[in-house]
């Protein structure tokens, strides 16, 4: 089975192009689709993709790579299960904008998970490439761990994965992956304009109302309403005090009265 998926489907440049880069890559393009759309399915399609393009990545001594696409498969799983937490009946997920500490967060996890990890491949020689294919690695498990918590940014962490994979697959022969880095490209283009608009619409929603909307109807104003329950007890208060003041009157009118 591995060696069939490592048969070449056709060539590109005088580059073969196997079975599993075409296939992962399809699936791969599948799941961008999906995730621009906020659909549920975008993560087992990922998990299917992934699996093919292990055997690309090792075809190609990317090992990075190859086990970058372990880890997405396992943040895949975990995305699956968010989303199918939090979906509504449509089968999609609600999104918004990043808090400033969950921003500090993934550029912190960006940054030292790719010294880390580029660190591990010098050390294992397990890539050609060990500072660009550790930078994928990391960006892409950012991207995914963002796109799980249905984070705006994680588009951002896509594109940032994009601009580096694209010369990195066709300088190691994955022609068709470069190819497909650049479709990737456009399509997050894309998807930074939609979850922009779905985002902001949703930080709309939940922030307090507009208390100019209240003083559209007058007379009915929160200032109005206060001013109302302000003023009732000072009314309440003010009786209280004038009942006294009017029963020594009406005790005094009887005294004269009797004299």
């Amino acid at each position: 089975m591995i060696e069939w998926l490592n048969d070449a489907a056709f060539t590109i440049a005088d580059k073969p192009v196997p079975w599993s880069d075409l296939l992962g890559n399809i699936a791969a393009l599948a799941t961008v689709w999906l995730a621009l759309r906020r659909n549920l399915w975008s993560w087992p399609v990922q998990i299917v993709g992934s699996v093919l393009l292990i055997a690309a990545s090792m075809s190609a001594h990317l090992g990075g790579n190859a086990m970058r696409q372990v880890v997405i498969i396992l943040a895949a799983s975990y995305g699956w299960w968010r989303w199918s937490r939090g979906r509504r009946s449509t089968g999609e997920v609600q999104i918004r904008f990043a808090t400033n500490v969950e921003r500090i967060a993934l550029v912190t996890l960006m940054a030292v998970g790719t010294v880390g990890f580029a660190l591990l491949l010098q050390a294992t020689k397990t890539s050609w490439a060990p500072w660009p294919d550790a930078y994928i690695f990391v960006g892409s498990l950012v991207a995914m761990l963002a796109q799980a918590r249905g984070l705006f940014e994680f588009w951002l962490a896509w594109i940032a994965v994009d601009l580096v994979g694209v010369p990195l697959a066709v300088a190691h022969g994955l022609v068709f992956s470069g190819l497909v880095y650049g479709v990737f490209f456009v399509m997050c283009v894309a998807g930074v304009v939609d979850w922009w608009k779905r985002s902001r619409r949703y930080r709309n929603d939940h922030e307090p109302h507009d208390r100019r909307d209240l003083h559209d109807r007058p007379g009915d104003t929160e200032h109005d309403r206060d001013h109302v329950e302000e003023a009732a007890p000072v009314t309440a208060t003010a009786q209280t005090v004038r009942t006294p003041q009017a029963a020594d009157v009406a005790v005094r009118h009887l005294e004269g009265a009797r004299a």
